[in-house]
């Protein structure tokens, strides 16, 4: 039975790292996925994310409706990812090993850690810009660090606490960008904004990409939100709780960022931050916004910490054996990354837009594979039949290296390149497409039906999920401590 815990207990620091979570400390209901994925996407990087479709070319009346697909295509693959979590009670990457091998799963995971990075950074320079503003400094530098502190110490108390901050940014999101709707539809005359540019496929491509890109990043640790769900949490419950959250929370934000590029042009464009506190309105207004941005980023940024840290001790861990490590030690990983991801902002360039949205693209490109490989092998192949235990044994049932898996990733990648539309590179057949980036679509078709009829031939998954043979005295006695 899921275990009940005390008051005092429900922010104790997390014990648990990329171990199995124990049937005793499981607990919680899919809503707190709804929560958490919403928090995480009513946030200024998604303003931003959504603007980028204007800003790069398509009107709004039609960028709207192509974020929309985008995120409902990219929620689908994220959420289906996150319904692993409660049926294995591993973190993401570690049940990729399932599919890529114990050592070759290490592949996907060094660019999941370069992903986590590169959003940490991009997130801080933004939050940093309203921790500024709060404190009515001009320094960014000093928000930036402020802002990274505050990360480190909650992702160091890790998944109750994240949790915790889920919940708050919901409410604060909604109230937030909810207000920020209403003030950009009364102060300026939308309408007049709207309809000005016909459809064209490539800019509408590029606008679905966008949104398809931003769920899809979620992808390598979803699951780490919902493995301590209990075991027989409904799988269909999990998927959608996960999807309804990512994909309204993302929506809202990236509308209100498509109709706030469209009628501020290059005002917005200059400076996010400050063009959202003057858009509230008066002063105390103003600080209420800049306080919804560092809550929003804030959440958002410690999933970028935790899961970076997660990911480097799965890589870390494939190849010396380990599953656990000290709590000393668990936080040194998180502040070591939460201070390089700092590092990375304060270096930033000030072509803020032009990077990111070359940047979303680039994980676009290396993650839909991925995802593509280790969802057909668990929902097709394996049919959600895991050999646990083995994904922590590079002699057990699936070795060190898969090379069907990372053939075919490879494949995946190298597909989407003359499909490619970013500053640094455009792909041949993308000039005969005017333009318009499909690459993320081919990689996702051509990489998940490559793995499937090459890997059915070969996959050895066991007839029922095996899972570890016993918990140990310690994990029964300290049931409530973790999570």
């Amino acid at each position: 039975m899921p275990v009940e815990y005390a008051s005092g207990e429900r922010l104790a620091m997390e014990r648990r790292t990329i171990e199995v979570i124990p049937d005793a400390e499981r607990h919680g209901t899919p809503r707190s996925q709804f929560t958490l994925w919403f928090g995480a996407n009513m946030q200024i990087t998604a303003i931003v994310d959504g603007a980028l479709s204007v800003v790069f070319g398509a009107d709004a009346l039609w960028a709207i409706p192509a974020l929309l697909v985008g995120n409902v295509l990219g929620g689908i693959v994220m959420a289906l990812h996150s319904a692993q979590g409660p049926r294995l009670g591993v973190p993401q990457m570690v049940s990729s090993r399932a599919q890529f091998g114990v050592f070759g799963a290490v592949l996907p995971l060094l660019l999941v850690i370069l992903m986590y990075l590169g959003f940490a950074a991009t997130g801080s320079v933004l939050a940093g810009q309203a921790v500024a503003k709060l404190l009515g400094v001009d320094d960014t530098e000093v928000g930036i660090l402020l802002f990274g502190a505050l990360t480190a110490v909650v992702a160091v108390v890790g998944y109750r606490l994240i949790h915790v901050a889920g919940r708050i940014a919901t409410v604060v999101g909604v109230l937030g960008l909810g207000y920020l709707l209403v003030r950009v539809l009364t102060r300026y005359d939308v309408g007049a904004h709207l309809g000005d540019k016909g459809f064209e496929a490539s800019t509408f491509l590029l606008a679905v990409g966008l949104g398809a890109g931003w769920q899809l990043t979620f992808g390598p640790y979803v699951a780490d939100y919902s493995r301590y769900l209990p075991r027989d949490t409904s799988t269909r419950a999990t998927f959608w709780s996960t999807f309804a959250g990512s994909v309204i929370g993302s929506q809202w934000a990236m509308t209100l960022g498509a109709l706030t590029a469209a009628v501020a042009g290059k005002a917005f464009l200059t400076d996010q931050v400050g063009f959202l506190g003057g858009l509230a309105g008066p002063a105390l207004l103003a600080f209420l916004v800049y306080l919804v941005v560092v809550v929003g980023k804030l959440t958002v940024n410690c999933l970028n910490a935790y899961g970076g840290f997660m990911s480097i001790l799965t890589t870390v861990t494939a190849f010396d054996g380990r599953s656990r490590i000290s709590a000393a030690a668990r936080a040194a990983y998180i502040v070591g990354f939460t201070a390089v991801s700092i590092g990375i902002a304060l270096a930033a360039s000030d072509d803020f837009l032009a990077n990111f949205k070359n940047f979303v693209l680039l994980i676009l490109m290396v993650f839909t594979p991925w995802s593509a490989i280790n969802l057909v092998d668990y929902y097709l192949i394996s049919r959600e039949r895991v050999d646990i235990p083995a994904l922590y044994d590079p002699d057990g049932r699936y070795g060190r290296w898969n090379v069907t898996a990372l053939t075919c990733y490879v494949v995946g990648v190298a597909a989407q390149i003359p499909f490619l539309a970013t500053k640094l590179y455009t792909g041949a057949l993308t000039k005969e497409l005017d333009g318009a980036d499909i690459s993320w679509i081919v990689g996702l078709a051509v990489t998940a039906v490559l793995y499937w009829v090459w890997a059915r031939r070969s996959a050895n998954p066991p007839a029922e999920t095996i899972r570890p043979a016993a918990e140990d005295s310690e994990d029964r006695t300290a049931a409530g401590v973790g999570g």
